[in-house]
């Protein structure tokens, strides 16, 4: 059962945006141009002039990216499902992730005020000293959370509950399992379709060493997120696992009759959807 051999986890990222809308330049732009209705906002980057706070979303983004990759959708307000098999890998990532995130945001504590003067050149007339929250006020907008729970058993949720909703709240579960399981179907298209695309060599396609290192990364990623032991799904990760053994992409560029055999192979997995 899925409940035995996955959790549930919540990962809250936030971090200070550096915008802020200027309500005195968009009312300008909408006179400037005689506009006959408020037509649009005028944001400013608050740390025009510096690269620190951007380093800093870099972070967050790079974290988020790793974290959907190693883990399965399930709920809409943001509850991710995550394999015990691949537990103890997400949780020692998470904690170097964590110390990464706390370096930068300490980092751009630091050199705040140097950024405030550094912003405050550049923006010249856009500059407001009130748009700037203080230090401490930027420890509460850059956070990093990360929480697991259960995932519920459908006799969980059946306490209590009338007859008639029993069946459509076991229905609610069905349909998440099999939303997981779908990405995960459509994250091998994905990789295949483009594999496909690129290995028939129309035009003389010039393509990246990322085609068979994105190919091999998945196939590792599918050994620990195929929850529910689709058959399926792990015979396509089979396939596609033997047909990149001994594959050099500089090999796929020189060889035409090796990359459209290749490609073929690719497609006969294609063929299983």
């Amino acid at each position: 059962m899925i409940q035995n051999s996955s959790v549930l986890v919540d990962l809250n990222l936030g971090v200070w945006t550096g915008r802020k809308m200027d309500k005195k330049v968009s009312a300008q732009i909408d006179q400037d141009n005689n506009t006959k209705a408020k037509a649009g906002n005028y944001h400013k980057k608050l740390m025009a002039g510096t690269a620190a706070l951007d380093n800093l979303h870099n972070v967050v983004g790079r974290i988020r990216f790793w974290h959907y990759d190693n883990t399965l959708p399930w709920s809409d307000n943001g509850q991710r499902l995550l394999p015990m098999v691949n537990f103890f890998n997400y949780k020692q990532k998470m904690n170097e992730f964590k110390d990464e995130f706390v370096d930068a945001a300490e980092k751009f504590y630091t050199e705040y005020p140097n950024l405030v003067a550094v912003a405050a050149f550049t923006l010249t007339n856009l500059f407001e000293a009130t748009d700037y929250p203080t230090v401490d006020k930027l420890r509460s907008k850059n956070y990093f959370r990360v929480m697991f729970s259960p995932v519920p058993d459908s006799g969980d949720f059946r306490v209590g509950i009338p007859d008639e909703y029993r069946k459509e709240l076991e229905q609610i579960s069905k349909d998440r399992e099999q939303a997981a399981m779908q990405d995960l179907w459509d994250r091998l298209h994905t990789v295949l379709n483009h594999m496909s695309e690129k290995l028939a060599g129309q035009n003389k396609q010039i393509f990246r060493d990322t085609l068979l290192d994105n190919a091999v990364e998945l196939c590792a990623m599918l050994t620990v997120l195929n929850v529910t032991n689709d058959a399926k799904l792990e015979q396509a990760r089979q396939e596609l696992e033997k047909t990149l053994v001994g594959l050099d992409a500089k090999d796929l560029r020189k060889n035409d009759s090796l990359r459209l055999d290749t490609k073929a192979r690719v497609d006969e997995i294609l063929s299983m959807f």
